[in-house]
């Protein structure tokens, strides 16, 4: 299966504008699941300006639904 960047980048909400792997899904998610983190999709907008990708982070603002 071939990475299909351009529709990706449509739907990616990254703000990291000096991000080699925006748009290239298998690489951003490989990427932060070897720092312990999850990537900017798992985020809503204004959840993703801070930059806090940490799974404690997702956790913290998912758990006061």
């Amino acid at each position: 299966m071939e990475c299909e960047v351009d529709i990706n980048l449509e739907k990616c909400n990254c703000t990291y504008s000096g991000c080699p792997r925006k748009g290239k899904c298998c690489e951003c998610i490989a990427y932060h699941r070897k720092n312990g983190e999850l990537p900017a999709c798992y985020f809503t907008d204004e959840q993703e300006k801070t930059w806090d990708r940490s799974i404690e982070y997702f956790v913290r603002i998912n758990s006061k639904r």
